[in-house]
């Protein structure tokens, strides 16, 4: 079972990934399709980039007790994202870096009893502070392999993968998932391409 601790990890190491490859990348890269169907590459940072602000306004929430939302509205989310995705390379890092970092800082000032206040995800879940952690590794995490720069499920922490399968598996409602290496399970279970055979569609996962 995963820990607080360790999802705080995995978003270090995440944020790390995702940003050290969109870093290597230029503005014809970031207007080539990435993995999610309809989206470029910068659609990809804008949104990372935005989810952070987002998951900071939990944050916020926690913090102060105020009742934050993540989003005005899914047409406002939807809006930033195609608009971030007209900005430059360099424009959507130093938006991904001053976002990631506010939301780090943020998450540190956290003291114990405000982690667990609740909280309102997009998803309409209500969730105690301490899933902030776990909803950001697994943006950028997964998402790390959806920029398409070399990165796949195989290269993620092997305990991420672990808790990512748990996670999706229960929020599927699965009672058995096929067998076969863990990083190919969990790429299936997430609805990105591997290497299993006869195993049915899901449909699409974040």
């Amino acid at each position: 079972m995963r820990t607080h601790a360790d999802s705080l990890r995995w978003v270090a190491w995440g944020t790390s990934t995702f940003t050290e490859h969109a870093a290597a990348l230029d503005d014809r890269d970031i207007a080539r399709p990435c993995a999610l169907p309809g989206w470029t590459r910068a659609h990809l940072l804008a949104h990372v980039a935005a989810n952070a602000d987002a998951l900071g306004r939990l944050v916020h929430w926690a913090a102060t007790g105020e009742p934050t939302p993540m989003y005005s509205s899914p047409a406002q989310r939807a809006a930033d994202i195609d608009s971030g995705a007209k900005l430059s390379v360099d424009q959507l890092i130093a938006c991904l870096d001053r976002a990631s970092r506010e939301l780090s800082a943020a998450m540190a000032a956290l003291g114990e009893e405000q982690w667990r206040t609740e909280v309102l995800t997009a998803q309409g879940r209500t969730v105690p502070a301490t899933q902030i952690p776990w909803l950001r590794a697994r943006e950028v995490c997964v998402h790390a392999v959806d920029l398409g720069t070399g990165v796949r499920f195989a290269d993620l922490p092997e305990d991420f993968l672990t808790a990512l399968v748990a996670d999706i598996r229960a929020k599927r409602g699965l009672g058995e998932i096929p067998g076969g290496p863990l990083p190919e399970v969990a790429a299936y279970l997430a609805a990105r391409p591997h290497s299993l055979a006869d195993v049915p569609d899901l449909g699409p996962w974040l």
